[in-house]
């Protein structure tokens, strides 16, 4: 699998790190997100901007880590374990959170657009839909995560 690389004598591999690396960049972006939404809804523009494009490159980064994790793993998916009522539970989150992450990133991308060229009724009409379904998608990120690797982890 993926190099195993000692800090301190402490061991892990990349396999076993980028499942948390990519949470915390998921939950990252969904905090950089809100501090954005206050910032805008209390007429300070340029800090909005700011942590937008944090939220954005956040994102990024995101998804290169997340394409990366899958390339080392050569496609390998880790199995939920969970049983019960806990298993429909876990695949309609991850469902919706994956059909919505792809949905994101056009809308994203269109209300970043016109944000940063100030089209405002533009970009207002985009991102009300975008901000809720970005969240969404951040929030449930982690989720899927803590399903995965922490409540109910594969052996």
């Amino acid at each position: 699998m993926a190099a195993i690389f000692s800090i301190f004598n402490f061991q892990f591999s990349i396999s076993q790190a980028m499942p948390a690396l990519n949470a915390t960049l998921n939950g990252l972006s969904g905090v950089l997100l809100l501090i954005a939404y206050v910032h805008i809804r209390n007429k300070r523009i340029q800090q909005h901007k700011r942590f937008m494009i944090a939220a954005c490159i956040t994102s990024l980064v995101f998804l290169a880590c997340y394409v990366l994790n899958h390339y080392l793993r050569h496609g390998v998916v880790t199995r939920f374990t969970g049983t019960g009522i806990i298993r429909p539970i876990y695949f309609t989150i991850l469902i919706s959170h994956t059909i919505l992450a792809i949905t994101i990133v056009p809308m994203a991308i269109l209300s970043v657009r016109n944000g940063l060229k100030m089209r405002i009724g533009p970009h207002r009409r985009i991102a009300k839909w975008t901000f809720p379904l970005w969240m969404y998608v951040s929030v449930t990120g982690v989720i899927v995560y803590f399903f995965l690797y922490h409540w109910f982890p594969s052996s």
